[in-house]
């Protein structure tokens, strides 16, 4: 016992650390984001420049351009300079040495436990935020979504930093219930979907923001509403608010059909464990629940149409239920689904 004891303090520390290089690495995507934010506002202030002496009519558009290339090609290469995503590479080297503690933190936990690290509140918060940067580290291979380090990192240091000082409990045998091949299945899963609709979840965030900062500009355009903040300057750097939607949608398909095969392996695992399939037990509605909300989203966008805002608030929802699941309904709700371990 002293020895699982003395592994599972390891465990802690691995994590700790692995909490404080996420934060590290938070504030480099944070530096990268101002530095996109400065590049945007030294492009946008060149271009309002050229307009103002057009429209003050000492110069034709030709002259000014003319007038303008040597501080055009200042600006290019400062640019250049500033578009070299440094700090957005410092920012993933930090996030995958993160991950390595991270990981080993698990893997430590579940040596000490003598099984897979998943049974209770804390480890489900371990291991889901630790699927949550591996997913984002593996997508990073296909996309580059290092615009969503600072988010990603940022949520990670939330959660796990909270679950470790609030939901950290010894390592207990498992319950009867739960020693079956489906912990490892049905909860990893489940895992693995609530790191999917997390990424869908900041992405919608962003297609919300730059949603509205398209909108704005088309108004300033216009002359309507000139001169009005359109938001951080860093989203003129981004993908446009189709794009984000359109990889938000792809996240959250991934993710419900992991989600659909987590409810489907639960009720047969409820069937084994207490001779039903469905008893509508607080945990099982609520995964039925998100199912439904996200089944909507994805039905509602596919024929309804539903794109845009309404698409992304549906997301935005969706996730929201997952964390209420985890949560509140793990922490208050009675019923045989309390795997919580909290006293």
């Amino acid at each position: 016992m002293t020895d699982q004891l003395s592994l599972d303090q390891v465990s802690v520390l691995l994590v700790w650390t692995a909490i404080a290089i996420y934060a590290l690495a938070f504030l480099a995507y944070s530096i990268d984001l101002a530095r996109r934010s400065a590049l945007a506002v030294d492009g946008k202030d060149a271009r309002v420049r050229e307009r103002e002496l057009v429209a003050a009519g000492g110069e034709t558009i030709a002259q000014v351009r003319a007038s303008e290339e040597a501080a055009a090609a200042s600006l290019s290469a400062r640019g250049r300079e500033r578009s070299r995503p440094l700090w957005a590479r410092i920012g993933t080297s930090l996030t995958w040495l993160g991950f390595l503690f991270h990981l080993a933190g698990d893997i430590t936990r579940g040596i000490a436990a003598e099984r897979v690290p998943w049974s209770n509140m804390y480890e489900f918060a371990l291991t889901g935020t630790m699927l949550i940067v591996a997913v984002y580290l593996v997508v990073l291979f296909r996309y580059d979504l290092r615009f969503l380090g600072s988010f990603i990192t940022g949520l990670v240091v939330l959660l796990l930093g909270g679950a470790t000082l609030g939901f950290y409990v010894q390592i207990t045998p498992l319950s009867d219930p739960l020693k079956s091949v489906w912990l490892v299945v049905h909860v990893f899963v489940a895992s693995l979907a609530t790191a999917l609709f997390a990424l869908a979840f900041a992405l919608s965030v962003l297609q919300l923001m730059q949603a509205r900062r398209e909108r704005k500009a088309a108004m300033a355009a216009d002359g309507v509403g000139a001169g009005k903040s359109s938001g951080p300057g860093f989203l003129r750097t981004l993908p446009s608010a189709d794009n984000l939607e359109s990889l938000a949608y792809r996240f959250a398909i991934i993710g419900f059909i992991s989600w659909t095969f987590t409810l489907i392996a639960g009720s047969i695992w409820a069937n084994d464990a207490w001779g039903r399939y469905w008893g509508f037990d607080t945990k099982e509605v609520w995964t039925f629940v998100i199912w439904v909300l996200y089944a909507g989203y994805i039905h509602a966008r596919a024929t309804r149409g539903w794109r845009g805002s309404r698409s992304a608030w549906l997301s935005i929802i969706g996730f929201a239920a997952v964390m209420f699941n985890f949560t509140i309904v793990n922490m208050f709700f009675k019923g045989l689904h309390v795997y919580s371990g909290l006293s």
